[in-house]
């Protein structure tokens, strides 16, 4: 009964014995997987920053674009109420006075709030109708009024068209770069406040240079689009078109004057041909008198030579 009581205890021992000494091989394993987590661990909290910069970069750029659908989709459906739109207009007109009707459109145009762009008038010669244009900005919601006006005043319209340009599209798309781009740099100056070694610093202020520059070009881009969807363009081309009948004054309804002046006219111009025909009959007598006497000696020999014939036959 005690051997059988020992080899039970025994038993236990060896059992308590076994479990001990997995106990210290498993902890020694998880002290020796520890060691190795600590060292990855701290091999993955200073990396390379270039490399972590241009993944996570690269990661922002591509969610992006993928997402960049969506927004513009959703973007499109916001904008549809308020749509980008770029009018030009072009006008044509005949006026009576080129000089009023000028002075007329400047002042309306500084009414509706708007500005001249260009404005030129040419005189023309004695005989020719002065001509000119003039080019004005006008907010997008009077254009149509101020093109009217501008017709009511005229005494014929010769032409007129009207062109819209919708840019919409591409005023969501440079909304959607744009916020692209401000995460891209969001995510350049977090770098740049991680970075300790100057060629990091250096690449990401070069990156972060490039990255400002096309945020800058997509806003310039975007303040040029909203001005011309904001101010119409409106050329306007007028003509002087002032048909007044002449009135005849008292000297050309007096017929009596202009008869004794076209008499006078008549004497003075024979008395300049005789005068004129006297000098040369004068002048020239000495060679009138020389041709006169040969012409009279030729004339003698033909003669006699006609009557000798006359007589031999």
């Amino acid at each position: 009964m005690k051997k059988a009581l020992y080899l039970i205890v025994l038993v236990i021992g060896i059992c308590l014995l076994l479990i001990a000494c997995s106990n210290d091989s498993g902890s020694s394993e998880s002290a020796d997987q520890s060691m190795d987590y600590d060292s990855s661990e701290a091999k993955a909290v200073s990396p390379n920053l270039s490399n972590e910069m241009e993944s996570e970069i690269a990661s922002d750029e591509s969610s992006g674009e993928s997402n960049k659908e969506e927004s513009n989709s959703s973007n499109a459906k916001e904008s549809a109420k308020d749509r980008k739109i770029i009018y030009t207009a072009n006008l044509a007109i005949e006026v009576k006075d080129i000089q009023q009707s000028l002075n007329h459109i400047q002042t309306k145009v500084s009414d509706y709030g708007g500005y001249i762009v260009e404005s030129t008038m040419d005189k023309g010669q004695e005989d020719d109708m002065a001509s000119g244009s003039i080019t004005v900005r006008i907010p997008q919601d009077q254009f149509r009024e101020f093109i009217q006006l501008v017709e009511d005043g005229s005494s014929k319209v010769i032409e007129n068209s009207i062109s819209g340009q919708d840019v919409t599209e591409e005023y969501v798309d440079l909304e959607s770069r744009l916020k692209s781009k401000r995460v891209v740099e969001e995510r350049l100056l977090s770098f740049m406040e991680k970075a300790e070694k100057t060629e990091d610093l250096l690449t990401i202020s070069n990156d972060l240079a490039t990255v400002q520059e096309e945020i800058e070009q997509v806003l310039g881009r975007m303040k040029y689009l909203d001005n011309r969807a904001e101010l119409a363009t409106i050329t306007i081309h007028i003509q002087e078109n002032n048909v007044t009948l002449t009135t005849m004054n008292n000297q050309d309804l007096n017929t009596w004057e202009q008869t004794k002046q076209q008499f006078v006219k008549s004497i003075n111009m024979l008395v300049s041909f005789f005068s004129s025909l006297f000098v040369f009959l004068v002048g020239n007598l000495p060679v009138l008198l020389l041709l006169g006497g040969l012409g009279v000696v030729f004339f003698l020999i033909v003669k006699k030579k006609m009557n000798h014939r006359q007589n031999d036959s």
